[in-house]
């Protein structure tokens, strides 16, 4: 009997999505992962792609839509943006019924041309009479920012459903182009290596990968995440799923699978298995040259390592790969603002980055379920400071936010999942992480962004910025739930 341990907060309306936390570049990775580099339009400001994947276009539910907001010296605010579906000019296919293109995005410089580029999934778009079958494209960058693409052919078309339902762009055997790592229903990866043709569609070819995750039906991975755990200066992956080996009680559990890049590309045959947790990401956390990884165990109980209110979990990095070197993080922890309680999901979400400019990296979770003085599953983010001699993330100076909070728009309400996903990352080029919010739940399902700026030690607690669908042009009918995922 399989036991879906997916995130399932009692407030959510919409499968949590696994994307958000991606982002690569061409260049060798380095030991603090593949940190945020988006820039589409080339301009110096780093940009943040967000999805609104169940969004109307032209009358189609659910069709989808990405909306780049470009970074400025002030950050974003929406009035720099683009907004993108298949009814773009240059945009392969059309908009249809349940498509939901912009359910994962990942950026990379895929032609190698200097601008950054954008892989967007529709992973139930009905792909040549396959139904479901999903498609991936790659939008181009440019001077003027994101437009036209291509699509990325699928090799087994008729082997799996959901082509693109979990993305991640990295350079995974250290020939400084960007690679394209692509799950569907199938426990196979499909990679591709750089070398991508605007006009031809060419790539460098296409392998697969393929660790001990349960496949079909509505298995396969649920996350893919990169960033260099071993330090070699090749990018490492992450593969997120229902371990295929069932416990004594026939129970398949959630759990990661750490694949090395090499020089000939991922190495399943070395793959490592590591706990349960579907939101990860990498960083040189204790500045020791390695990558650490940091895992979000949102769930309550029942799955192995799980703890009321959720819990993020550090693994250090080391030559050999993840180490035994482990510590856990929850709202008990000294330092940590709150306190655990059921169905918090603290680690649902969480993102690396340096809001202080000091070198070394904090880290921002969410906990979308979180309910605030009596209003259910608002929402909440915590951020947590690395510790001045560089050993680690700490719970001392740490903060948290709710939408009541001092500096942040609007206010709290049932549902809205302030936290659903989160990107720490300089949008006003000072040097320091600025942290934005999604809160998929805002407003019944619009959902909106929230962008809160570094005053260069800590997040503000004043001068917040708001972003809602009618900022950016996203119809409001039915629930589009902008915000619910990121990439840049």
């Amino acid at each position: 009997m399989t036991h879906p341990f997916r995130t399932a907060l009692a407030a959510a309306t919409v499968a949590a999505l696994t994307g958000g936390l991606l982002v690569a570049t061409t260049g060798t990775a380095a030991a603090d992962g593949a940190r945020p580099v988006a820039d589409f339009n080339h301009d110096g400001y780093l940009d943040l792609a967000v999805s609104a994947p169940f969004a109307y276009v032209n009358g189609k539910g659910g069709a989808g839509q990405v909306v780049v907001l470009y970074g400025t010296a002030s950050g974003i605010s929406g009035a720099e943006r683009t907004v993108l579906s298949q009814e773009s000019a240059g945009v392969p296919g059309a908009a249809e019924t349940g498509d939901n293109w912009g359910y994962e995005t990942s950026a990379a410089d895929f032609d190698h041309d200097g601008y950054t580029d954008l892989a967007v999934s529709a992973p139930w778009e009905d792909v040549s009479g396959d139904k479901d079958g999903g498609t991936v494209q790659i939008i181009w960058g440019s001077a003027n920012g994101l437009s036209g693409g291509t699509t990325v052919k699928d090799p087994t078309p008729s082997g799996h459903d959901r082509f693109g339902y979990v993305l991640d762009a990295a350079d995974y055997n250290g020939d400084d182009r960007a690679d394209l790592a692509i799950g569907s229903s199938s426990a196979t990866v499909q990679v591709y290596r750089g070398g991508f043709g605007r006009s031809s569609g060419a790539t460098g070819g296409v392998y697969s990968v393929r660790p001990a995750i349960l496949s079909g039906g509505d298995n396969g991975p649920k996350n893919l995440h990169s960033g260099d755990v071993n330090g070699d200066g090749v990018a490492d992956l992450l593969v997120d799923g229902y371990d295929n080996q069932p416990d004594p009680e026939d129970y398949y559990w959630n759990t990661n699978y750490y694949v090395p890049g090499s020089a000939s590309g991922l190495d399943a045959t070395a793959a490592q298995k590591l706990p349960a947790g579907v939101i990860t990401d990498i960083g040189d956390i204790n500045s020791d040259g390695y990558g650490d990884i940091v895992i979000g165990v949102q769930w309550d109980s029942d799955v192995p390592g799980s703890r009321t209110g959720g819990k993020v979990e550090v693994i250090n990095g080391s030559a050999s790969g993840p180490s035994s070197n482990r510590t856990d993080i929850d709202q008990n922890s000294a330092g940590v603002p709150g306190s655990s309680e059921t169905a918090d999901g603290f680690g649902a979400e969480l993102d690396l980055g340096d809001v202080n400019g000091d070198g070394h990296l904090d880290l921002a979770v969410g906990a979308p379920g979180e309910s605030v003085d009596g209003v259910a599953h608002t929402g909440a983010v915590t951020v947590l400071y690395g510790a001045a001699d560089g050993s680690g993330i700490t719970g001392e100076g740490s903060q948290w936010f709710s939408q009541n909070s001092p500096g942040v728009p609007n206010s709290d309400e049932a549902d809205d999942q302030f936290g659903f996903d989160i990107h720490l990352a300089d949008l006003n080029n000072d040097g320091k992480g600025d942290l934005t919010v999604g809160a998929s739940g805002e407003n019944g399902g619009n959902g909106a962004v929230y962008a809160l700026h570094s005053d260069g030690s800590r997040i503000a607690g004043s001068g917040g910025v708001s972003i809602y669908t009618s900022t950016v042009g996203v119809s409001t009918t039915g629930t589009p739930y902008f915000g619910v995922n990121f990439a840049g």
